[in-house]
């Protein structure tokens, strides 16, 4: 019933559209006589009838097709996703009349551009509503430093423990954002058969609840994802390309990636570097040989923050603690070394 009701309207607009262009081409003051006006008029209207009857078979089999993706796509969408859709649509409705106001004026072709051009612009606004969907309306009126401020945490951070201390110390701030896969990871993980996995699994769900409870900052859970995507890092990455945000790690390696990507990182860990009191050449100490080093007559010790102390030719005062002067420091994202010698006399 509906397909016949499609063809007989199209007919009718063929028949209409078929008349206008007789009469447009009869005043341009073509002579013909009175007697052959009504058969043009039919022969004219019945051609473009006809046109538009076998036209609408191929209409109605694509918005057929495209009426069942319709149906099938609404039962995946949310409420709010049709309400977004519907806005764009007027929003875009609206443009395109503006659009149309001159075009419509033509004479034969300025309804029908008028109609497409209704068409592509409404497209347009339900397109573009749904790519933006994911952003608040409060995210358009951020000033762009509030992006600055969110920071994106991978899996490893938050198992590491230290980010609670440092958001509570005032060394960071603004939003903490956890996406949804890494949430699942740390699940799975605290699933785990293994137990050392499982505990450090409860270990990163826990500091996460004391984030959200007892920090003072905003946790906010990130359903962004990319399906395609297996890798987590590089998920890691391309969330954080999207929200503009700076990513904190612990991982050596993804600040490398992020680094060649143009995404800004924050590492625990060379913050740890940066806090560690400075060990000048020539600066004595005492410290406690606690192995053999890598190198033969090496012995090696360490500060109370962990900083490695390799003494040449400290393997034979192993497990004493003798005077040193440092000789020189290593820098590196992994961590400072520090080579010294005994300040002692055999």
């Amino acid at each position: 019933m509906l397909n016949r009701i499609i063809k007989i309207s199209f007919s009718i607009l063929g028949a209409i559209t078929g008349f206008t262009i007789l009469h447009t081409i009869l005043s341009m003051n073509i002579k013909i006589g009175e007697n052959l006006k009504v058969p043009l008029v039919i022969l004219f209207s019945s051609v473009f009838c006809a046109i538009f009857y076998f036209m609408a078979a191929k209409i109605i089999e694509v918005l057929t097709g495209f009426i069942d993706k319709i149906e099938k796509g609404i039962q995946n969408v949310t409420m709010s996703e049709l309400v977004l859709g519907a806005a764009g649509l007027i929003l875009g409705l609206i443009v395109a009349n503006l659009v149309s106001i001159p075009i419509i004026k033509i004479q034969i072709i300025g309804l029908p551009f008028a109609v497409i051009i209704n068409i592509l612009f409404g497209l347009m606004g339900v397109i573009l509503s749904q790519r933006k969907k994911n952003e608040s309306i409060a995210d358009i009126f951020k000033e762009q430093s509030s992006a600055r401020n969110k920071k994106l945490v991978d899996t490893c951070t938050i198992i590491d423990g230290r980010i609670f201390d440092i958001f509570n110390a005032g060394f960071l701030e603004g939003d903490i954002i956890i996406p949804a896969y890494v949430l699942e990871e740390l699940r799975h993980i605290a699933d785990s058969p293994d137990g050392l996995r499982r505990a450090r699994g409860r270990r990163g769900l826990d500091i996460l609840n004391l984030l959200q409870k007892e920090g003072n900052n905003i946790v906010r859970i990130d359903e962004t994802d990319f399906p395609d995507i297996q890798e987590v890092d590089e998920k890691l990455l391309k969330t954080a390309q999207k929200l503009k945000c700076k990513l904190v790690t612990i991982d050596y390696n993804l600040t490398k990636v992020a680094a060649l990507k143009g995404i800004q990182v924050l590492n625990i860990n060379d913050l740890a570097n940066a806090v560690k009191p400075v060990a000048l050449p020539g600066e004595e100490m005492n410290i406690l040989v606690v192995k053999d080093g890598k190198e033969n007559g090496q012995g090696v010790g360490f500060l109370e923050d962990g900083t490695m102390i390799v003494v040449d030719g400290g393997k034979k005062y192993l497990n004493q603690t003798i005077p040193v002067m440092v000789t020189s420091v290593l820098q590196t994202s992994a961590g400072r070394m520090v080579f010294a010698k005994p300040s002692i006399s055999d």
